[in-house]
This record gives C-alpha cells, structure tokens and sequence, in this order.
C-alpha cells in the first residue's frame, strides 16, 4: 500500500513541532462545539483563534455551507467560541483550493491569538544542488516567498548544513541575525532554528517551512504557521506520523489506485494515460498535448507489474466519464510486455471496452506482447512509437 504526499493538518503539524520543543501557540483540538468552548475556557487567552482544520489553503476567504463566512475567526470573549464552532464542525468549508463542493470539517483548533510584531521566513529543505538540507530564511516573511525571491532576491539567506555537523551555532546565530532578530531575540531564533533542524532529521521530512516565524511584542520568537513535507520511502520508519493521515480528503479514485500499487493524477482532458514511470508519464502527457490532445490523468505502474493490476488500472481508467481514449505506453525495462498484454486483453473482454485503445510497448518480451495483441481479434491499435500512438490516440477521438 503506497502511501502518497502525507498531508498533516494544521494542528498535527503544530503538535510535532510542540514535541520537539519548538514554540507554538498554545492550542486544543476540538470536535465538537462544546469541547470547543471548554477548550476555550480552559486557555485562558486575552484573544482566542478559531481555525477550521482542513488540507485547502486560504480557508480564512471560505465559505461554509451553514452560511458562515470565514474558517478562521479572532474571538476575544470565549462564549461565542461555542456558536461559531456549531456552524462549523460537520459542514463544508469551501475556499479557492478546495472541490466546488468543499471539504467536510470534523475538526478544529481552538488556538490563543498573539500578535505578531514582525513576521520573518524560514525554511528548512532538501536541495540537489547542495546534495543536503538547507536552511533558507527571509526578513520578508509572511506573504508570497516566490515573490520575494523574485523582487528582491538579496533578501533571501541560505545556509548549507553539514549533514554530519548539524545546524552549527555560529550558522543558527548567523541567520537569526540575517532574519533580523536583534539582541536577546537573536539567541531565541537561533535556539527554535536549531530545534526545527532537530525535529526535520527526527521525522524524516523533506522540507519544513514556517511563515511566518514571528516575534510577539512580549519579545517572544513564535513559529506561527508550519508546512512539512515528509519522505514517503521513510514511512517504516514514521509509523506514527504516517498514521496521522486519516486519507478522508484524498481523491478516491487515487486511493482506490493505491491499493493495487497504481499512482493515479486525474487531469481535466479526454485522453487517458496507462505509463509505467513518472518520467515517461510526463512525455506522454505532452506529446499528446503537442499532437492537439488533452491527456485526462495518467495511471502510473511503476515496477513489478502483475495481470491483476493492469485489469484494476483499466477498471479505473473507463470508470471516468471524461475519457474517450485510452493510450497504453509501456517502456519495458522491469516490466515484461507480455504480461501488461495478457492484462490488456482481458480487461477488454471483460469490462467490453467501449473507448479506442491505442497501445505502444517496447522492450521485454515484446514481440510475443505483440502477438497477444494482434491475435486476441479486439479493436487495439498498435503504435509503433510514443509519437505514432499521441497521434493515434487524438485522430480516435476526433473520429
């Protein structure tokens, strides 16, 4: 079972961050609307956030189905904690990253406000050019960092990290002052740099970012909102944080793919794509592009490839209204073309396809693939090439 860019909620993010000792608002988790006004009671906050908890971005501009504009609400008296949290805990939140119909939210996190006297950048990440993890950091924090990098790129600072050194404390103190923190502040920031280094090895990410990374008028050094991303080849090692995922905000196409191996990337064409190898998936999506075609997702099938799971990627493939053709481009290195074609045949048969079907395979076995094709007496169009088969598959549409 392959599991695919963990997504943390908000609140889980927050929470591993707290386990290694890095400084986050004080918050609770709620599911209902009266744990919600306990944990707002309980905070004992000048000023209280109320947050939805769900995958989209920009849930402070959506919208819910109950009427209620707003996932993210600033409350100073704690009573009315309880009245928003109703008219949000089983509704659906949408906002511009969302499906038109908008997420469910079974969570929220009752959090205490602080204000933020200035907002800084900072990010830990895997970079290739460096072959190790980098610290990068801007004084412009809080809004678009691209933006940054593209207008005023001397604003951004980066620190290589010797990945058997560590953060070392002269480069912690360096970027504290780089980020602008002065006095007893810079100490503080190096310190919460130095813990996020700490918890990005610990929990194998591939990238943890906080915008901002803030300081309070009280002269606190607060990370204030945090993404991270973790490698996915690390999960036997993070049961724990790979069990966070609850999967009930991905694509079920996707995770119905994942059960037998498959990969599954829904697009908005009409041409479906059944590749083996990301790689090749992109070159198919673009030379069906370049051919005046509009690929409808790809179904990737990796490396060990069993009858089985090519019937399941063909069952999911015709599943999808969208699709009016269906291109086969297997590059068999692993992969033995005959199999992807005894597979081929009998998913026609038995799912009585009713899409044209343009297949190219290449490499082991493929000579005998070919004969299954040619012999089972279906509607398959070969392709001799990947630009022979764009070709092909775009003209059947337009038939």
């Amino acid at each position: 079972h392959c599991v695919r860019w963990l997504n943390l909620q908000e609140y889980q993010s927050k929470k591993l961050m707290q386990d290694s000792g890095v400084a986050v608002q004080r918050f609770y988790v709620a599911h209902t609307a009266s744990e919600a006004l306990e944990a707002a009671k309980r905070l004992k906050a000048k000023e209280i956030v109320l947050k939805a908890q769900i995958l989209a971005g920009g849930r402070g501009k959506g919208v819910f189905d109950s009427g209620l504009k707003g996932g993210v609400h600033l409350i100073k008296d704690p009573a009315v904690v309880g009245e928003l949290a109703k008219k949000m805990l089983g509704f659906n939140l949408t906002t511009k990253q969302t499906p038109k119909e908008g997420v469910k939210v079974k969570t929220v996190m009752v959090a205490e406000a602080l204000d933020i006297s200035r907002e800084t950048y900072f990010a830990i990440l895997m970079d290739r050019a460096c072959n190790g993890p980098v610290m990068v950091g801007s004084p412009q924090g809080g809004m678009d960092i691209e933006e940054v990098a593209a207008s005023n790129p001397e604003l951004i600072f980066k620190e290589v990290i010797d990945i058997f050194k560590g953060v070392q404390d002269d480069q912690a103190l360096r970027m504290a002052a780089n980020l602008g923190f002065k006095g007893p502040l810079q100490r503080q920031a190096a310190d919460q740099i130095k813990r996020l280094y700490d918890l990005f090895l610990k929990v194998d990410a591939t990238q943890v970012e906080v915008n901002p990374f803030g300081e309070t008028p009280e002269g606190q050094v607060v990370c204030f909102d945090a993404k991270i991303n973790f490698d996915d080849n690390a999960e036997f090692r993070q049961k724990s944080v790979f069990a966070m995922d609850d999967m009930s905000e991905s694509d079920p196409t996707e995770m119905e793919a994942a059960k037998w191996d498959l990969k599954y990337i829904g697009m908005d064409g009409n041409i479906a794509c059944f590749v083996n190898g990301a790689g090749l998936a992109m070159a198919t999506c673009d030379i069906i592009d370049l051919h005046g075609g509009k690929p409808a997702n790809f179904l990737d099938l990796g490396g060990g490839v069993k009858e089985r799971q090519v019937y399941e990627a063909f069952k999911l493939l015709t599943a999808d209204p969208k699709v009016e053709a269906i291109l086969v481009n297997i590059f068999g290195g692993i992969v033995n073309c005959a199999i992807i074609a005894n597979g081929i045949t009998k998913a026609c048969r038995e799912l009585e396809l009713k899409v044209p079907l343009v297949v190219r395979l290449e490499g082991t076995n493929v000579h005998e693939a070919k004969r299954i094709l040619t012999e089972s007496g279906l509607p398959i169009t070969a392709a001799e090439d990947l630009d022979d088969a764009a070709k092909k598959a775009v003209a059947a549409i337009r038939k």
